[in-house]
């Protein structure tokens, strides 16, 4: 699957409607982005099952600040609409590979009922 262009448009829509979406915050002008690039993009057609999607930090400012994006690129993951990983810097394929491993067997229950809980303890 190639990997998608997100925007404030429809990044909602593409995070509600899949069950694991892995986003790049980039910026044409960042060299580490550009060398990660072609990275992303080949272990996007190993799993036609996950969204690989992009979001150009410079013509999506209002994203890159809402996720207080700092550092670029930086990789976050959402699987059943919770971010359960996030960190910028770029990656080697064999560790992206090993990151959707390990999103892919993650017990969403129990991180719910740990949020809960934690939610629960800050009221």
């Amino acid at each position: 699957m190639a990997t998608l262009d997100l925007t404030k448009d429809n990044f909602e829509q593409t995070v509600l409607n899949n069950d694991l979406v892995i986003l790049d915050f980039w910026a044409p002008w960042c060299g580490p982005c550009q060398g990660f690039a072609p990275v992303y993009e080949e272990i996007s057609e190993k799993y036609a099952d996950v969204v690989f999607a992009k979001v150009n930090t410079e013509e999506e400012q209002e994203l890159a600040g809402y996720f207080q994006i700092r550092s670029i690129p930086t990789l976050m993951v959402f699987r059943e609409k919770i971010i359960i990983f996030s960190q910028p810097g770029a990656l080697p394929g064999s560790a992206l590979e090993e990151i959707i491993t390990k999103a892919k067997t993650l017990d969403m229950d129990q991180i719910r009922a740990e949020i809960a809980a934690e939610e629960k303890n800050q009221a």
